[in-house]
């Protein structure tokens, strides 16, 4: 039997993402997805941990971060490829590893996005109100709508959903500010009461240093898709300058907005109230008794949202692409457009999983579901963090300092890569303490995900092909 002749079909395999992006965008697309943690969220660890508890726990895990950070931008500088930590497997440990980030970078990506629908969804009927329109407004169809808007730009082009991440995240990021400015945050005793930190009902560490490390999980919210920058390295124009600018920039400027949003929000909210409230930082411009506040919070509430949904559009799908091009998965996902030279198929695919699982909670009356979503991306998230460690160790065995060319150079080591081990472990452990069931339920999706992966799926990965970097021979090989 002839084969058949060339195709589009097989013209697309041929294709390669646009290398089109700068620092500025993989700033965007890290503080983006991330940002939406400082607006709601975060502020969980003030009833596990008090309010002092809280602030540990933003630095602490701000720690595990930069950690993180300067690990991911040493590798994905040498290694720039869609997929990020998902690429720096199959060239360090292997198929089994690669295949696991690959489906931790996507699941973490694909809930939070459906976390961010719901939290859309919740902001738009609070819009409603404010507007004075009727009661009983479904907010869902717009939220999924403005899902769909997002994906349609990620299908279109890279460049211009970074862009406009970038301008949306800069918007949000300013609003923290301007509340800052607008109580005058730089002098607390004119109208702010610290309420939890002094009186005689003080809320500062209630439970000791055990509550510190129960916060350790929400403390993720402050900084939960930072490492997501190494999902655009391969569409850099330089990205063994752009991944390590982009990434430190991100995670210097989530610091310094974690500790702002503490501070306001202790400032001004009581800690009763603050360890269960939805939007926070929105309900500090409302007992600032500010209107212009009020409209700039919500507005910068709704962006940062929008931000966070658009960056998780574009990591997920590089992952899932970056699978199916490695035929991880069937071969079909890895596809390039033609034309707007992005994942579309890819795109197209995991949006209505996204939305599956934020209206999951809302058709079956189960709120409780929602949690369990949100815990699903921070644990997968978890897990690819821990994997990160002994990564970092085997890629500087496999190619010393000296042997290949990097954008970037982790200073101190080992100490950042046992420092990330060890506070890993610490949020495990705070995990368990409160969401031990669905703690292990995880890891036993991933478990039998592995199983599947080993009986159908390894026969189909073409192992010489994988390796794209243009890296030398390890070392001892």
């Amino acid at each position: 039997m002839q084969e058949a002749a060339p195709g589009p079909a097989r013209r697309e395999e041929h294709l390669s993402l646009l290398k089109v992006l700068s620092p500025v965008h993989i700033w965007a697309l890290g503080v983006g997805i991330v940002l939406v943690g400082e607006f709601m969220g975060w502020n969980f660890t003030v009833e596990k941990g008090g309010m002092y508890g809280s602030l540990i726990a933003a630095w602490v895990v701000g720690l595990l971060y930069t950690s993180l950070v300067m690990i991911n931008s040493e590798i994905t500088s040498t290694i720039p490829a869609a997929g990020g930590q998902y690429a720096q497997a199959k060239h360090t440990i292997g198929p089994l590893m690669a295949f696991n980030v690959g489906l931790y970078l996507t699941m973490a990506y694909t809930m939070l996005e459906a976390a961010n629908a719901n939290v859309l969804s919740y902001l738009l009927t609070e819009l409603s109100g404010l507007l004075g329109s009727s009661q009983g407004l479904s907010a869902y169809p717009f939220a999924t709508l403005a899902i769909v808007a997002l994906a349609f730009l990620n299908y279109r082009g890279v460049f211009t959903s970074l862009s406009i991440n970038f301008v949306i995240t800069a918007f949000a990021f300013l609003t923290i500010i301007a509340l800052f400015i607008g109580i005058r945050g730089w002098n607390p005793g004119a109208n702010m009461f610290l309420g939890g930190l002094t009186g005689e009902v003080a809320n500062g560490l209630p439970y000791g240093w055990i509550g510190v490390i129960a916060a350790f999980q929400f403390g993720m919210w402050y900084y939960l898709g930072i490492e997501g920058t190494a999902q655009a390295a391969e569409e850099c124009r330089s990205a063994s300058r752009s991944i390590p600018l982009g990434s430190m920039a991100g995670i210097v400027t989530l610091i310094i907005a974690a500790t702002l949003t503490w501070y306001v929000a202790a400032g001004l909210l009581p800690w009763q109230y603050l360890g269960t409230a939805i939007t926070p930082l929105f309900d500090v411009a409302r007992v600032a008794d500010s209107g212009v506040l009020v409209v700039l919070l919500l507005l910068g509430t709704l962006c940062a949202t929008l931000a966070s949904a658009n960056g998780c559009i574009n990591d997920a799908s590089r992952a899932w692409f970056s699978m199916g091009r490695d035929r991880y998965l069937p071969a079909w996902f890895g596809a390039v457009h033609p034309r707007y030279r992005t994942p579309f198929r890819a795109i197209v695919f995991l949006i209505p999983v996204a939305i599956a699982f934020a209206i999951l909670p809302v058709l079956l009356n189960n709120p409780t579901l929602l949690s369990t979503v949100i815990t699903f991306s921070i644990l997968s998230g978890l897990l690819g963090y821990s994997f990160m460690v002994p990564n970092f160790f085997r890629f500087r065995r496999l190619w010393p300092l000296g042997s290949v060319r990097r954008g970037y150079v982790l200073p101190f080591h080992p100490l950042p890569a046992l420092a990330l081990g060890i506070l890993a472990a610490l949020v495990f452990f705070a995990t368990f303490l409160g969401y031990g069931t669905v703690l292990l339920s995880i890891l036993a999706f991933y478990f039998l995900a592995s199983i599947w992966f080993v009986v159908r799926r390894y026969k189909y990965v073409k192992r010489g092909a994988q390796f794209t970097a243009p890296l030398p021979r390890p070392k001892g090989y």
